[in-house]
């Protein structure tokens, strides 16, 4: 079935432009409330946000949606999206939500889902929930009796601290290290400072002050310049970068240098194999992890398992294949002894405590590889489906033969913006350089044909 609304992570679109309006998310509040309004038993959902303007605007919404459903709610405020998969199962929730648009720039928002479990919803509940916004959900309501209450909650981010505090090796402390730390004005703009303090360490925060529309805005993990900067300027023995919802992490090390979400998943890997706690032989990551990772976890005697791109995915294949190490380049990485959903400031603590336990420097710990040359160009599109043009299909099945052996080729549309994503790795740069620039300009002719 074609999806309308659900993406590779939630709902997910400009502010007040459809589907990301106040109608559809009281809707989806509805809608949700209607599927998980099992039993007999007074239901409820806990909401989390990040720090976008129009988080106010779809936090009512989905209020509205969700007691007309005959739910309660319970309203965290700005929270790390892993906080609020967390809070939905030790509150017993029926049912999880984070509004969020993750690294998006500020115009843009989404909102995710999770069971009680905690885990993101299953293709087949979302497209369960897509059958029902597309109907007259309106005989769904609850009777005037059964109308949920709503109550914002202010304590329980702290429940999150404490937790995150708790994943941190019992003998490691944080002592001695200087951190600089951007919270990408975003949800963890309390949590993530307030954690690495309390568990000792010298904090210099930046990207902590939100007005709405600086969330990801030139800081956060996906603009690490900002925190390269400060690293050098209070010269901090590590840097780490969250995103606008706190799931995803890059470290900067002590030199300045950006190390991505492949490089820290191999450092973990590599941590919890010595300790004999990795499970299933290796980790999952997606089709877009540099091929030098695999080359290192195979030396290792470790495998990669890939699934397509999207955290979700990442975690479906770590539960059916019992792996508790997965993520993705970006920086989502889910330590699933610990979480169900990529979370940021976890991660960074797994990190962390290699560092302190070996007494080397970031730099040392977090290269473990040498990345393979990739290239990643996205094209942007208005409309059709260029993927599809028979003059596309024959440019990449050359390019797939040409890359044959050597390297890897990933060509996919993405699934929170109009865009085509083409990205190629292999051993020679020039000669990648050169398939992702003609890939890039044959997508780019048929999507102008198309139009």
């Amino acid at each position: 079935m074609t999806r309308r609304y659900f993406g590779t992570d939630g709902i997910r679109g400009q502010s007040n432009v459809f589907p990301m309006t106040p109608d559809l998310a009281m809707r989806v509040g509805i809608a949700v409330g209607t599927i998980f309004r099992r039993g007999h038993h007074r239901h409820r959902v806990v909401i989390g946000k990040d720090t976008r303007l129009s988080g106010y605007m779809l936090e009512n919404a989905l209020v509205a949606g969700f007691t007309a459903a005959g739910l309660d709610v319970f309203l965290l405020g700005p929270i790390p999206t892993p906080a609020v998969a967390m809070l939905t199962r030790s509150l017993r929730a029926d049912i999880g939500v984070m509004i969020s648009a993750s690294h998006n720039p500020f115009a843009d928002n989404g909102i995710k889902l999770f069971g009680p479990d905690g885990y993101k919803l299953s293709d087949e509940l979302e497209l369960e929930i897509e059958d029902l916004l597309d109907k007259d959900i309106y005989s769904q309501l609850a009777k005037p009796h059964e109308i949920g209450r709503a109550k914002r909650v202010d304590g329980d981010i702290y429940r999150y601290i404490e937790f995150v505090k708790r994943t941190l090796p019992r003998e490691v402390t944080l002592d001695g290290l200087r951190i600089a730390i951007d919270c990408a004005n975003g949800a963890a703009y309390k949590a993530a400072p307030a954690a690495l303090w309390e568990l000792g360490a010298d904090i210099v925060t930046i990207g902590n002050e939100p007005n709405g529309t600086n969330i990801n805005f030139e800081c956060g993990s996906t603009h690490p310049d900002a925190l390269r900067k400060k690293v050098h300027e209070v010269r901090a023995d590590i840097g780490i970068a969250l995103d606008g919802d706190a799931d995803r992490v890059i470290i900067v090390d002590e030199r300045g240098e950006v190390v991505d979400g492949d490089q820290l998943m191999a450092v973990i890997a590599d941590s919890w194999a010595n300790d004999n706690i990795l499970r299933g032989g290796g980790i999952v990551a997606t089709v877009m992890s540099n091929l030098g990772l695999e080359r290192f976890l195979g030396g290792k005697g470790l495998s990669l398992a890939r699934t397509k791109v999207g955290d979700r995915y990442v975690v479906e294949h770590m539960r059916n294949h019992n792996f508790n190490v997965g993520g993705e380049q970006s920086g989502h990485i889910v330590l699933s002894d610990y979480g169900t959903t990529g979370d940021g400031l976890v991660a960074a603590l797994q990190v962390l405590a290699c560092v302190k336990r070996s007494g080397k420097t970031v730099s040392e710990i977090c290269r473990k590889f040498e990345p393979v040359p990739q290239l990643l160009k996205n094209v942007r599109i208005s409309g059709g489906k260029p993927l599809e043009n028979p003059v596309v299909i024959q440019a990449i099945a050359d390019a797939e033969s040409e890359l044959a052996g050597n390297g890897r080729l990933v060509i996919r549309p993405s699934g929170t913006e109009p865009l085509i994503r083409v990205m190629a790795e292999g051993d020679d740069s020039v000669k990648v350089e050169s398939i992702v620039n003609g890939l890039v300009d044959v997508i780019a002719n048929a999507r102008s044909a198309a139009a």
